[in-house]
């Protein structure tokens, strides 16, 4: 089962434009993919620790990355 979260953050004016800017030119795209793929990317980045626990979170935010890398493809 697929659950959602919803975030509410502030982010730089410049950012913002950024991703206004993207997400105009990739029509596929739309904003809840792009934060999900970024914070994804960023734990897996981030994920330093080799226990069982964190193991099974970096397997987590890969196939949340990768689920919705090939998402915005199909449409």
């Amino acid at each position: 089962m697929n659950t959602s979260v919803s975030i509410l953050a502030e982010i730089p004016e410049e950012l913002h434009e950024s991703l206004r800017d993207y997400l105009e030119t990739h029509p596929n795209w739309d904003v809840d993919q792009v934060f999900a793929v970024a914070l994804s990317w960023f734990l897996l980045k981030s994920e330093n620790a080799q226990t069982p626990q964190s193991s099974q979170m970096s397997r987590a935010c890969a196939r949340v990355y990768l689920e919705t890398l090939f998402e915005q493809s199909d449409g």
